[in-house]
């Protein structure tokens, strides 16, 4: 009588084995590679239900939408406000849109939808007044003049103290008259506030950007740069790095490094709700691409 396995045991085993092997692969995969997988989110049974029942009607304009509405800003009739996530932010947010960005394929909506009461989007050439509040408001946009965000407070501070110094050197004034002046000055940059208090993003391609970055009404502006990470968005530009972000991605990450940065506090997934509808269609899309898929369903039918 023979002890060895029966060859259908040995079959059986090694399909295990192999379901093992593709179930660790995939998630070293996904902690490597894919940052959304940790998020603290919202349920997202309604975006699931409303993916099975399809497109839906707006109910400001009744135009047929899926999720929510790119135009008016608000969720369609099968995604009721009330069950996706408000969002609490730090700061004010403004987004300029490039009038060539398509409504349906940018992801700025998605902080408007979230965070209603602090974000507020203008289309280009319309850009709000900046001058007078340019020690408490930032740019985020790479360059040789961008700052990082830990050091924003600083160059706030001497952002304001030079504008002091330019409003003294008027040389025309006789001395005493300078003087008192110049200690004026000096007191109203004491009694200034210098926290930031709102950030701005531009929201168009990477091609698109530099007729709106170089408006007059921004130059007077701090430039912030965000610390390098990867995106995720399934849009990737083609010719651009893997370092250039989607404008929902620049903002939750820019507020994530403000948490830790300038609040000092510890971050516990305040802000990732931001991505409740980002995740929700990365993970929609990175399913319809998985070639792993197929593979896995056959090891556990």
């Amino acid at each position: 009588m023979s002890l060895s396995t029966p060859i259908f045991l040995k079959e059986r085993e090694e399909d295990n084995s192999k379901f093992v092997e593709i179930q660790q692969s995939q998630t070293t995969c996904i902690a490597a590679e894919d940052p959304l997988q940790n998020l603290c989110l919202a349920s997202q049974e309604v975006l699931k239900k409303a993916q099975q029942n399809g497109r839906s009607k707006c109910l400001k304009c009744g135009g047929s939408r899926m999720f929510y509405c790119y135009t008016c800003y608000v969720p369609v009739e099968n995604v009721p406000v009330e069950q996706i996530p408000h969002v609490k932010l730090p700061l004010k947010i403004d987004i300029i849109k490039h009038p060539n960005e398509t409504d349906g394929k940018s992801t700025a909506v998605h902080a408007k939808l979230l965070a209603p009461e602090f974000v507020n989007i203008y289309t280009y050439p319309c850009i709000p007044e900046y001058e007078e509040k340019d020690h408490e408001v930032a740019l985020v946009f790479p360059g040789p003049k961008s700052v990082s965000v830990k050091d924003i407070s600083f160059h706030l501070q001497k952002k304001s103290q030079n504008s002091v110094r330019g409003k003294n050197d008027d040389l025309d004034k006789p001395s005493i008259k300078r003087k008192k002046t110049e200690e004026q000055n000096l007191n109203d940059s004491k009694c200034k506030d210098t926290t930031l208090k709102k950030i701005v993003f531009i929201d168009s391609t990477w091609n698109q950007t530099n007729k709106i970055f170089t408006d007059e009404r921004l130059q007077g502006l701090l430039q912030v740069e965000l610390k390098t990470r990867k995106t995720c968005f399934w849009r990737h530009q083609k010719g651009k790095p893997d370092t250039f972000l989607s404008t929902i991605e620049a903002i939750y990450y820019f507020l994530v490094d403000y948490h830790t940065d300038i609040l000092k506090e510890k971050y516990k997934g305040q802000y990732d709700n931001l991505l409740f509808f980002y995740s929700f269609m990365h993970q929609l899309i990175k399913n319809a691409k998985c070639p792993g898929d197929k593979e896995t369903r056959k090891l556990t039918d």
